[in-house]
């Protein structure tokens, strides 16, 4: 008898800003999840600047995941983007991404582009999904290893957002 491997759940997150006693959790998942994770200092170093903004996923009174990104004239730049390994595979940074994309438009910020190590094949086909595309290779872009990485943009696509259809609806009644 063969075992046909089961996905899990989908959960919903309250996505919000990120404020600071957050910090303890976001750390944990931090280094949870990376080899070389950024250290306190370095989230606020990072979080002190008047372009970057910090985005948490919630389940409940608990951090599952978290994003931090800088905001520039015509684009969006993920830093730092990661959910909790327990409740990977899930949808949490699906969601999380569907609420950075919504912030791009035709008019201001179209783009959103991040790093992802060579080596992060997970990383490399959730953003695939999402609709990055590697633009580029960045040789040793990780000082801490020297390790490779790719740059990836996910492009505002103004043409996906439909105009809304102005029917007759006696007309459309009688055409099926």
């Amino acid at each position: 008898m063969s075992t046909v491997p089961t996905t899990q759940a989908q959960v919903r997150v309250h996505i919000r800003w990120m404020i600071r006693r957050d910090m303890a959790e976001v750390l944990a998942i931090e280094h949870s999840s990376f080899e070389f994770p950024w250290g306190e200092e370095e989230f606020l170093r990072v979080l002190r600047q008047r372009n970057c903004i910090g985005m948490v996923a919630e389940m409940g009174e608990h951090v599952v995941g978290f994003m931090i990104y800088e905001l520039h004239k015509n684009k969006l730049h993920v830093l730092d983007f990661v959910t909790r390994p327990d409740f990977r595979r899930q949808g949490v940074g699906t969601q999380m991404v569907a609420k950075l994309l919504g912030k791009l438009s035709s008019h201001r910020r179209t783009k959103i582009v991040l790093h992802v190590r060579e080596s992060n094949l997970g990383g490399q086909l959730f953003y695939r999904s999402m609709g990055f595309l590697a633009l580029e290779v960045a040789r040793e872009h990780y000082a801490d290893t020297g390790e490779d990485g790719y740059l990836l943009q996910y492009l505002f696509d103004d043409s996906v957002i439909e105009e809304p259809v102005v029917a007759n609806r006696i007309a459309t009644q009688f055409e099926n």
